[in-house]
């Protein structure tokens, strides 16, 4: 091998497991059960060489064999990556697929004008462009092979995760590769391949290190001979095994003729880990003209076509070709898609010969691509990216605003805030203030939209600042409202975000033609104090509002303050209107295709009915607005509502169920802390209520956390009641009172009774644990009066529920039972089943007070029944407390808990799984499954401590040492176990 000649493998070393697996999943897609397989390494492992294989084994079977990639700066484009795949098609000699690359091509490029929102215009053209690469191929099987997908866009990716759904039936294999260590918080491909990967749309290949047996072996195929054991141990040294570094060390040392004294020269060659040297090494021996030609080739990037390098370079054309030949021998270019467009042979490559080109070589050649680019009709962000490159800000502001206005429009936020970053970049010093302040509130408004809250919130005050100076009420006022967006997100209180909007609606006194403005400032001060729960501030200015918006025509301002307005009445105790103003806004949002509105009035009528107890008109129109935000692909809102659904389960009575719903959406919910803090704070109810304190501390308290630095009624209280009501199932009274307190005073705050309900009996219940009735009544009527001052039905129960508690403590037990009775029946009519547990059980204690112990005996069976179902342990402990103070106890019957059951159980049998409770039989019969403590802990939403405790307990009650005999023990129980939890 001559010395700086090029250097490549024969064969492909430590990748066979890998090869085999894609010849299974070709092999599939030939019959017609396609899929998506993601290629994943570090930078020169041998990505693009699996692929090679790949793609050489799939034309050997038949298929047509399509690829593209993605390229440095295609984040900041709007389809790159498919325009590519749609250029490849397009030159394909199949009709069928060039057709399918025009089409893609077209529909990229375009710019709907449909009806409704961005979003929908974005939905739609992500569907259509899906639709049109699953019909890829004349008949046959299709391989499509896309590279780099570290770099894409999320328009592409979001096509390709289209797309990997529908594959398991069509005859299409997917192939892409990407860059493992370059898949940085934020881009794009990280998110998508944690989505596909989660719901098994895709498998992955990981690439590693060669082994110093593997590059001993790849030493030796590249060679043609045994290396000596001292080249190995050093090429292993200094490439660390990528095959890459390998291969272009052999090239920079000159190891063509290897000896034992080859490897001190490795080890000497001066090889950094970007290989700049070794590469510089070969080039240098390129012809002056070639190196000019690579130099340029390197400023345009690392996929470059024919007719723009010759006008970059000005050179002839054959001279131009001869100089790709000599790069093509080299090993440094390869031929690309078609017969004009050409690739570096990997992107290290194109990296090392651009950084050694001279810096005013690089401008004048970025310029040239610029301005060739502009004129032959290329993307924005492409010509604005070498227009900044070559210092010329101007032109380089003025493509990237119009390529940022582009991706906007599609709902590209990823790239038009990338693009508007740019334009500031590269802002012209005499531009115009209107011009300035509406370029940093668009910027503002992709930052908002990509969640940089704190950008946006930058932003926005720079824009605030430029309109204020230029005397720009009208747009300085406009900004306000999404100022007070950002701010409410970045923890603002209310006060300093009330401040904000009050003086935007002072600003336009005088000012003529801001109905607009006004009626927008007004819906935003209506949802800022909305969401601090301050309900009656929020009727006012949502009611004017709304009014002003009907009166100018700006339906979709109407929209939101109908949402905002609906949501408020309810929660005001004013049902028969706000309800149906929400109804009535989600109607006409869908009608007009405004799928954001659409999705927040589901979000906000489903979430309203949830806490408001009305759990049936929540389970409908939270399962309905589920599916609308799964079908129109907004999946914060699909998440937030899924983590609501868990709660209306947990209200219910369906713990499993909930469970099951509030996992899912804290593992889909894609960071979005309302839906952490609800699906947390679900799944610490259902902790506590199965008696499991250290997972509902934990998971209770992270959601208190979360909620405290938002600062909001709604996302704090629910977690401090289940902290209060975990305490004092603890016997923890005084702690419990303590959180209680807290929770009233937030309620207080704002006059609030949705929130407060489930403190009132926690309080309650807890003075009298702690022996004073006169402290309960007070507390009674200092809570009380909150909720009987918003009358919202489905929260009045708790106030003759803590009022027959006090009677029945004072020892007025017929006045306790007029009380508890009806408050009884109506938490059975709302579905509420703790209370409504815990009601029954209250019931009991009067009956028992009473001397009517067949009538407490049951109640005591319901309350059994109930908390056997859901393996309620407290509910059914206190059960079997009060059954064990009844006459005849001794006698009577194990209960659900193992205790002696009612007197109405006097001649019932034992429970089969005697001498378990109901909840370590249900752990016995998982253990004889085989199933693991963690898995167990999984199954049931308990703590692997907590099993551990209940194994321990089966083993002390069945006198066993092994898990073997609880199995064993198990299998002798022949009656049907409780009902599934």
């Amino acid at each position: 091998m001559p010395a700086h000649g090029v250097v490549q493998s024969p064969v492909l070393v430590g990748r066979d497991d890998m090869v085999a697996l894609a010849g299974r999943r070709l092999a599939g897609a030939a019959d017609g059960a396609g899929g998506l397989l993601l290629v994943a390494g570090e930078a020169g492992i041998g990505k693009t060489r699996l692929l090679g294989v790949i793609a050489r084994r799939a034309r050997a079977g038949g298929f047509t064999v399509v690829r593209a990639a993605a390229f440095p700066g295609d984040a900041q484009s709007f389809a790159g990556l498919l325009l590519d795949l749609a250029a490849e098609l397009t030159a394909a000699g199949e009709p069928a697929l060039s057709r399918l690359g025009r089409g893609l091509s077209s529909r990229a490029r375009a710019i709907s004008a449909a009806d409704g929102d961005a979003h929908h215009r974005r939905r739609l053209l992500v569907q259509d462009l899906a639709d049109l690469l699953v019909t890829a191929g004349s008949g046959g099987p299709v391989l499509t092979i896309l590279e780099d997908l570290h770099w894409a866009d999320d328009l592409s990716l979001d096509v390709l995760g289209h797309l990997a759904g529908r594959l398991a039936t069509r005859p299409m294999l997917v192939a892409g590769a990407y860059r493992s260590d370059e898949l940085y918080p934020g881009l794009p491909m990280r998110e998508l391949r944690a989505r596909l990967l989660a719901q098994r749309l895709a498998e992955e290949i990981r690439l590693t290190r060669l082994t110093s047996v593997q590059t001993a072996t790849m030493i030796g195929a590249t060679l043609g001979r045994p290396p000596p054991a001292s080249l190995v141990a050093a090429v292993h040294d200094r490439s660390d095994g990528i095959p890459l570094h390998i291969e272009e060390l052999l090239a920079a040392v000159g190891a063509g003729a290897p000896t034992p004294q080859s490897g001190p020269a490795v080890r000497a060659a001066a090889v950094p880990d970007t290989l700049a040297d070794a590469v510089l090494s070969r080039a240098r021996h390129l012809a002056a003209r070639t190196r000019a030609v690579a130099s340029a080739a390197a400023v345009i990037g690392r996929s470059f076509d024919f007719d723009l390098l010759t006008a970059v370079t000005g050179a002839d054309p054959a001279e131009v070709a001869a100089a790709l030949r000599e790069l093509q021998e080299a090993y440094l270019v390869l031929p690309g898609a078609d017969a004009v467009t050409f690739d570096f042979r990997h992107a290290l490559i194109r990296d090392t010969l651009y950084a050694d080109t001279d810096l005013p070589a690089r401008r004048r050649l970025h310029e040239s691509a610029a301005r060739t680019a502009a004129q032959r009709g290329y993307r924005g962000a492409f010509v604005s990216a070498h227009f900044e490159q070559a210092q010329r800000a101007e032109h380089a502001y003025r493509h990237a605003i119009i390529a940022a206005r582009e991706a906007a429009a599609m709902s590209a936020h990823g790239q038009a805030l990338e693009l508007y970053r740019r334009a500031v970049r590269n802002l012209p010093p005499g531009l115009a203030p209107p011009e300035r302040a509406e370029l940093f509130a668009a910027l503002g408004d992709e930052a908002a939209a990509a969640d940089d809250n704190t950008a946006a919130a930058e932003a926005y005050r720079i824009a605030h600042e430029v309109a204020v100076g230029a005397g720009a009420a009208r747009t300085a006022a406009a900004l306000a409202p999404r100022m007070v967006a950002v701010a409410h997100l970045l923890g603002d209180g209310l006060d300093a975000r009330v401040r904000t909007l009050r003086g935007a609606l002072d600003s336009l006194d005088g000012v003529i033609g801001a109905d607009l403005e006004r009626a927008r400032l007004r819906s935003a001060m209506a949802a800022a104090y909305m969401l601090d729960r301050r309900l009656d501030e929020a009727i006012d200015h949502a009611e004017r509002g709304r009014a002003e918006s009907l009166r100018i025509g700006d339906e979709e301002a109407v929209l939101n303050a109908d949402a905002t307005l609906g949501s408020v009445l309810v929660f005001a105790g004013r049902m028969d209107q706000g309800w149906p103003l929400l109804e009535g806004a989600i109607a006409r949002a869908r009608g007009t295709h405004q799928e954001a509105e659409a999705a927040r009035g589901y979000r906000m009528i489903g979430s309203c009915a949830s806490v408001l107890v009305e759990y049936g008109r929540a389970e409908d129109w939270l399962t309905e607005g589920i599916r609308y935000a799964e079908r129109v692909e907004l999946w914060n809102h699909r998440h937030y509502m899924a983590s609501h659904l868990a709660h209306v389960q947990w209200a219910v009575g369906d713990w499993q169920t909930a469970g099951r719903t509030a996992r899912h959406a804290l593992a889909d919910g894609r960071g979005g802390v309302t839906t952490r803090i609800t699906a947390r704070y679900v799944l610490g109810y259902l902790a506590l209520g199965r008696g499991d304190w250290e997972a509902a501390a934990g998971l209770l308290g992270e959601a208190l956390a979360e909620g405290e630095r938002m600062a909001e009624l709604q996302r704090l209280s629910p977690p401090l009641w289940g902290l209060a009501e975990a305490a004092r199932l603890r016997g923890d009274h005084d702690a419990a009172l303590v959180l209680c307190e807290r929770g009233r005073h937030a309620s207080a705050d704002v006059a609030d009774a949705a929130y407060l309900f489930p403190y009132l009996l926690t309080g309650v219940r807890a003075h009298l644990a702690r022996g004073d009735a006169d402290a309960a009544h007070a507390w009674s009527e200092r809570a009380g009066a909150l909720i009987e001052a918003r009358a919202i039905p489905g929260t009045l129960p708790a106030i003759g529920h803590a009022r027959g508690l006090v009677l029945l403590a004072r020892g007025d037990a017929s006045a306790a039972r007029s009380a508890l009775e009806p408050a009884a029946e109506s938490w059975r009519a709302a579905r509420r089943f703790w209370e409504g547990a815990w009601a029954l059980l209250d019931l009991a204690e009067v009956a028992a007070a009473t001397g009517r112990h067949a009538e407490a005996g049951r109640f005591l069976d319901r309350v059994r029944a109930g908390a056997a179902r859901i393996g309620a342990v407290p509910l059914a402990d206190a059960a079997d407390r009060l059954a064990g103070r009844l006459p005849d106890a001794a006698d009577r019957p194990a209960g659900a808990s193992g205790r002696p059951a009612g007197p109405s159980g006097r001649d019932r049998p034992r429970a089969p799984w005697h001498p378990l409770s109901a909840r370590e039989f249900e752990v016995a019969q998982l253990v004889a499954g085989g199933l693991t403590n963690r898995q167990i802990a999984e199954r049931l939403v308990l703590s692997p401590k907590t099993i551990s405790a209940h194994i321990e307990h089966i083993l002390a009650k069945l006198g066993a040492a092994r898990r073997t005999e609880i199995a064993a023990w198990c299998a002798t129980i022949r009656r049907d176990p409780p009902p599934e939890r």
